[in-house]
């Protein structure tokens, strides 16, 4: 049976009471632009994530460009992030004129490896940007020690992991700052674009706060040179509806990545996704390796046939992109093998059980024709 790599219908049709209610409170209210709704849903994200502030922007794109503005860092300075993720890390440090510095990553978590970032700071390294890649946190510890030795910042880009813990502590609750996006297939997804800034320190949630409005405080008179950075009110109004299920939702998902673990692991030719054991994993994706030349595409080919939604996140590791061919080059071979070997399949929290059996079979189906020696 064909199966969805997303359906956003099944879960936001199941909550359209409370979409439409808050909806029309909006509407009646005529207060579009920050106010009460963006207040209300700072104050419960912050508790959620245990965060002293939260500052609702207009995407995860710009919660990293605000972020990165808020800590002066600019021309002439470098940020270290992972060559493996989506382009919006080193995108946004591109942006504010700094150089970014791509690191190698693990293999069994995707994400940042930290003796490759110790080997990358310079002297002009001003901050690492560690990804919290489909829901899995980073290894915080050695990253915040190697921060804290250099005198650098750590800005966590935790745009897949809203609700994703290490060691019992929320990730984007480390550094100085944590970047989240309510982009609608995130776990807590949005009706657009969305996100979210966090960060403990009084002074810098200020300077956020002043830079999502253009600078000004008052109106009119401009502090700082900053951008229009805000998050609708509405936007935060429905986003306060679907907040209390996102534990509900990450379960689900926990769910569907165990039972997956246990039904793929006798399938010849894939490398799993893992779950370290003092990480809260919430498998925003559900990310295989298929190892050998031409095999990913062989299986993404079988499963278009067959209607079994997926997609590669992420075909190309970012210090091969051509915006940055300026860039001196680097050898990363991870980073380089994974975007070869990843292939994502469905996870979303509605997933029903003939579904998940169907893409199960579909995979060993097509193991099974690739690998008849093991058959």
């Amino acid at each position: 049976m064909p199966v969805p790599l997303l359906d956003l219908n099944r879960q936001n049709n199941a909550l359209h009471a409370g979409l439409t209610a808050a909806f029309e409170r909006v509407l009646r209210s005529g207060h579009f632009i920050l106010g009460g709704e963006v207040d209300a849903f700072e104050k419960e994200a912050a508790a959620f994530l245990g965060a002293k502030h939260a500052i609702a922007v207009s995407s995860g794109t710009d919660a990293i460009l605000v972020s990165l503005m808020a800590l002066g860092i600019g021309p002439g300075d470098e940020v270290i992030c992972p060559a493996f993720t989506f382009f919006a890390t080193a995108g946004g440090i591109a942006r504010v004129g700094a150089t970014p510095v791509f690191a190698e990553v693990r293999a069994d978590t995707f994400n940042l490896d930290p003796e490759d970032v110790a080997r990358r700071i310079t002297p002009r390294t001003k901050a690492i940007m560690p990804v919290h890649l489909f829901g899995q946190s980073a290894e915080m510890e050695p990253l915040a020690a190697l921060a804290k030795a250099h005198g650098l910042a750590l800005i966590e880009d935790t745009a897949q992991a809203l609700g994703a813990k290490h060691r019992g502590r929320a990730c984007g609750t480390f550094g100085e700052f944590g970047t989240y996006s309510f982009f609608p297939s995130k776990n807590l997804g949005g009706f657009g674009d969305g996100g979210l800034v966090v960060t403990s320190r009084d002074d810098l949630a200020e300077k956020v706060r002043l830079l999502r409005t253009h600078g000004a405080k008052p109106k009119y008179y401009h502090q700082r040179i900053g951008g229009n950075f805000r998050l609708d009110a509405l936007q935060c109004a429905l986003l306060r509806v679907k907040l209390p299920h996102l534990p509900a939702y990450s379960a689900a998902r926990q769910r569907h990545a165990a039972h997956y673990g246990t039904e793929l692991a006798a399938i010849a030719g894939l490398v799993l996704p893992c779950a370290a054991a003092h990480n809260d994993h919430i498998w925003n994706q559900y990310t295989l390796r298929v190892p050998g030349p031409g095999r990913r595409d062989a299986l993404r080919a079988h499963l278009a046939k067959h209607g079994i939604g997926h997609e590669i996140y992420y075909p190309l590791s970012l210090h091969q992109q051509a915006c940055f061919a300026h860039l001196p080059r680097v050898s990363l071979p991870v980073a380089e093998s994974l975007a070869q070997e990843v292939l994502s399949i469905p996870i979303f929290p509605e997933l029903t059980a003939d579904e998940h059996s169907s893409v199960v079979d579909t995979i060993a189906q097509w193991s099974a024709a690739a690998n008849p020696e093991r058959a």
